[in-house]
């Protein structure tokens, strides 16, 4: 079964993409990597850096800046040096196994099309990847796409799901393999995993737990896929979507011990396999 992974770069997922990508690389369960998209985060469309981190500071406040520079702004950084001395993990594995890697701009444009008819996937994977996919997206996979979230779907749809779990008492984490539809987070659940993590832990570091756990998860799902298993899939309830924090919710978690990002969540993200 050919597949077809769509990423972003994060010290969130990073080093379980790296994990998957290498396992798949080699025909792990029947299943066999074909392409690797890595959604280029500080695109156009989304206004750029500068736009990006003026929407951010508008809607969440200052408070939320140090858990999107460490997590994503200093792993992007570090991969692109990485790039331009030669690639990181990621992109010498991509290489090694002669699997192509595109950046994307635009995952329903004609570049990713193209590419897709190209490497003809059974499915389209996505791991922590940024962008929705349309309809018709999907269907250049025979077997359409599934997407990894962390969070117990239908709770916590949405773009930080582990800030949103983290304040439930007990908090509520967890990971979903869904059917991909062109709507957030909404497809059919086929697999899911609650998870207990110490107390303290910041969304930072659940959500690399999590993600390390959904990769595990994912091999196991693509190998019944692989031996042609029907996956029985249970449409979730609709649920309220979480969004990114308001800046008053920010303060509020931040008064009850909750946090966003700590400074081992920057030791992780300097030690990311970026690139």
């Amino acid at each position: 079964m050919r597949i077809a992974l769509l990423t972003l770069e994060s010290a969130l997922s990073a080093g379980p993409v790296l994990g998957l990508a290498r396992a798949l690389a080699e025909g792990a369960g029947g299943a066999r990597l074909v392409l690797v998209g890595r959604s280029r985060p500080y695109r156009a469309a989304m206004g750029g850096m500068a736009g990006q981190m003026r929407a951010h500071w508008q809607r969440s406040g200052p408070r939320f800046l140090p858990f999107l520079v460490v997590n994503y702004g200093l792993p992007q950084m570090l991969g692109d040096l990485r790039r331009a001395l030669g690639g990181g993990p990621l992109t010498r594995l991509a290489r090694r196994h002669a699997i192509p890697l595109l950046p994307v701009e635009d995952v329903n444009g004609p570049d990713m099309a193209a590419a897709l008819r190209a490497a003809r996937p059974d499915l389209i994977l996505s791991f922590h990847f940024d962008q929705i996919l349309r309809a018709e997206t999907l269907a250049l996979a025979p077997l359409g796409g599934i997407n990894l979230h962390p969070s117990l779907l239908p709770r916590h749809r949405g773009p930080v799901p582990t800030f949103w779990a983290m304040r439930e008492a007990p908090p509520a984490f967890g990971v979903t393999l869904h059917r991909m539809v062109p709507r957030i987070d909404a497809g059919a659940i086929l697999a899911q995993r609650a998870m207990v993590l110490p107390a303290g832990t910041t969304a930072a570091s659940a959500a690399r737990a999590l993600h390390a756990e959904g990769a595990r998860m994912a091999l196991d799902l693509l190998a019944m896929l692989a031996k042609g298993q029907e996956l029985q899939g249970i449409q979730p309830d609709d649920a309220p979507y979480c969004p990114f924090p308001s800046g008053g919710a920010l303060r509020e978690a931040a008064r009850h011990g909750h946090r966003l990002t700590g400074w081992r969540d920057l030791g992780a993200a300097l030690a990311a396999p970026a690139g």
